[in-house]
């Protein structure tokens, strides 16, 4: 499960062994989901996170990189150092873009630290969300 602070959504990741054609609904009868449906495993020392079955109406991001229903997307999870995780996005979206692409993350663990509100009110919570 991932928790988004800045959305108050969570995610779902099953990591039960399932694979989207054995154990979730088939591609065209499945729903399409903001968040789409993720399924993980172990490899190695990273977890690899298998996405699909995202409603096209959302973004890629906040800059509004737009996405098709065909979108697949795989995460790779690694903890780089004790203080930093790395997710390694690959985006493959053969309706919107030419070829598939991937784009690396570092996240700074922030220990102590707690989730807050997030209101969508001209923004007020921005300034809690910087680290100390």
């Amino acid at each position: 499960m991932i928790l988004y602070e800045q959305y108050q959504e969570y995610r779902q990741i099953f990591t039960d062994g399932r694979s989207f054609s054995a154990n979730l609904q088939p591609e065209p009868d499945r729903n399409p989901t903001w968040w789409g449906y993720s399924v993980g495993k172990w490899d190695g020392d990273a977890f690899v996170v298998e996405m699909t079955g995202f409603d096209d109406r959302t973004w890629l991001d906040d800059r509004g990189h737009p996405h098709s229903d065909a979108m697949r997307v795989t995460e790779r999870f690694r903890r780089v150092t004790f203080g930093t995780l790395e997710i390694e996005f690959t985006f493959d979206d053969p309706k919107t873009y030419a070829r598939p692409f991937t784009v690396k993350v570092p996240f700074e663990w922030m220990p102590e630290q707690e989730l807050i509100e997030h209101v969508c009110e001209n923004e007020k919570d921005q300034p809690h969300l910087v680290g100390k």
